[in-house]
């Protein structure tokens, strides 16, 4: 491709993962589940200054690391804007992630293959949907995906001078390290010196790895610092301390959260072919080549290729993984999908021109078209029990006119992007996926946010209240906590609702002016709903506002039935 050509594509592809990722940013709140988790914990490192330890509430928060907390407390300190600050990490990610596999693809093959690598992974549904969310996964593939970018480069491409690259060996080990401190699944990344040292053992060319040189334990000692930057302050105080929460800390986040949940998952179980659902589906467009990719990379493996096997053995590596354990999410396999990208890319140039991908391009279009279209006209011209209960059961303030025209916007950009684009098929569909990822996050952000975000219904308890009555929370998600308009009492978390019920009964009766804002279901026997206040819907949960007078008298709250635990959603 000329030069002036592909200039021209690389300014098209990096101006485009900038608006499909970053549009919507700055236009909503952190949105369960996961999200208001974590920018309550950085809120409160904030305001606390203790950036050691997360809390939710008055309790350590140990299901994570605190990498990503860190950087979002870090983006508001910098921008002094929450709404910004808590999607900040996964922007940069999702870029730096982009970032790599591209310029892997120009170092291995072409500037056109990197290319071909950065189309692909935008615009595969999983990534773009997890990178314009504020969870871990985004931040965790991206250290994932460098540690791969650092070893693939001293394995595959040695230096000027032909040597071994052992700053890139250190780059790997180092991410790696930073991986695992951010989800403890980032050590997989290690696993791509499997193939590397097995191809060289068979004598495959291409394949440069450490044998004999002292240098090689640069890579764990680089691991070990990047571990160290989080796991050895925090040790030294958890154990040094004599408050027994630092130690069910320590022991919580390191093994039960860890090993513990690896080896007895007990959460989302799922059948061992589960993830190979998810990689047909949420692996979408790029892997509807597969096709024309599975003989194409038998070949080039008969020819020991070792740009194929390395990142292709280390993406079935990590799908066999997470394939053990009883229980599964669509989102643990996401840091396979760039090696998936990367090993598809030089194959791609010559599929799209084949008149059967063409057709698949035309049909997803068909498809997304069709669907946007159709559930738009359901909304605006379908039986209005339906719009009034969808309205009623989301919070939706706006009403549900608005998710339809919101569809037909999106039908209608896909259209004209077969209008515009016509014999071009590929593009067309490109053009479609960015038109749905703009409107999602410049429309939908902030039509959803009030019913999403608990910021309607913590607004409107904010007023109702007035601004200096004191406000307790039972039965609470992160949410509510990180949405209220003043500081809120808690009586922990993890606490089944009815002793937060209880511990907040003589608050409440202490002072007739405040209110605590309780779950619909938490409030049992000892809560008259005659004297109770209908607070609002959010997240299609129902809450209500209390005060001493809603109490019945020499009640105690007794165990609820069927209750789910503090992390349902």
């Amino acid at each position: 491709m000329p030069k002036t050509r592909i200039s021209r594509d690389t300014w098209l592809f990096w101006i485009l993962a900038l608006l499909v990722i970053g549009a919507g940013i700055g236009l909503r709140d952190p949105w369960p589940a996961d999200e208001p988790r974590f920018a309550l914990a950085a809120k409160q490192m904030v305001e606390s200054g203790n950036w050691l330890f997360p809390h939710r509430g008055v309790e350590l928060y140990s299901d994570k690391p605190p990498m990503l907390m860190w950087l979002e407390a870090a983006g508001f300190e910098l921008l002094r804007n929450w709404r910004v600050a808590f999607l900040l990490p996964s922007l940069l990610a999702a870029l730096g992630t982009l970032w790599c596999v591209v310029d892997l693809g120009k170092r291995l093959w072409t500037r056109q293959v990197g290319l071909y690598a950065g189309f692909a992974l935008l615009f595969a549904l999983q990534f773009t949907y997890q990178a314009k969310k504020a969870q871990i996964d985004p931040l965790v593939t991206f250290w994932i995906t460098l540690a791969n970018y650092g070893l693939l480069r001293c394995f595959l491409l040695p230096r000027d001078d032909g040597r071994f690259d052992w700053r890139m060996w250190t780059l790997g080990w180092f991410a790696a390290g930073l991986g695992t401190i951010t989800k403890g699944v980032g050590v997989l990344a290690l696993l791509m010196l499997l193939p590397a040292f097995a191809a060289a053992w068979r004598g495959w060319r291409g394949v440069r790895v450490p044998l004999r040189d002292w240098r090689v334990l640069l890579g764990p000692l680089a691991f070990v610092v990047a571990a160290a930057v989080w796991l050895a302050p925090m040790l030294s105080v958890a154990l040094g301390s004599h408050e027994p929460a630092y130690h069910a800390y320590v022991d919580d986040i390191l093994f039960h959260q860890t090993a513990g949940r690896y080896a007895k998952s007990w959460d989302h179980p799922h059948p061992p072919w589960y993830h190979l659902g998810v990689m047909l589906t949420m692996w979408l467009p790029p892997l509807l080549a597969l096709p024309w990719a599975l003989p194409a990379w038998r070949r080039r493996l008969r020819r020991h290729d070792p740009r194929y096997l390395l990142p292709l053995a280390w993406w079935v590596m990590v799908v066999v993984f997470f394939s053990i354990p009883h229980g599964k999410r669509d989102v643990y396999i996401m840091p396979a999908l760039p090696m998936a990208c990367l090993a598809l890319a030089p194959l791609l140039p010559g599929i799209v021109r084949k008149r059967g991908a063409q057709w698949i391009a035309r049909a997803c279009v068909a498809a997304l078209l069709l669907a946007t279209a159709g559930g738009g006209l359901a909304i605006l011209f379908g039986h209005p029990s339906f719009e009034a209960r969808f309205a009623a059961e989301r919070g939706f303030e706006a009403g549900a006119d608005a998710i339809g025209w919101l569809l037909l916007a999106m039908a209608a950009w896909a259209a004209g992007s077969v209008l515009w684009f016509r014999r071009r098929p590929i593009a067309t569909l490109l053009s479609a996926l960015t038109g749905l990822w703009l409107l999602y996050g410049l429309v939908a952000y902030p039509l959803l946010n009030p019913s999403s975000s608990a910021r309607g219904l913590m607004t409107q308890v904010g007023q109702r209240i007035g601004p200096d009555t004191p406000l307790g929370l039972v039965a609470w998600k992160e949410q509510n906590l990180l949405m209220a308009d003043r500081p809120a009492k808690t009586w922990g978390f993890v606490m089944p609702p009815h002793q937060q019920l209880a511990a907040a009964m003589p608050w409440l009766r202490a002072d007739p002016a405040r209110r605590v804002l309780i779950l619909e279901a938490a409030m049992g026997p000892c809560v008259d709903p005659a004297r109770a206040q209908f607070a609002g819907v959010a997240n299609r949960r129902r809450w209500w506002l209390i005060d001493a007078g809603s109490l019945r008298p020499d009640c105690t709250p007794p165990p609820l039935q069927g209750w789910r635990g503090p992390d349902f959603d």
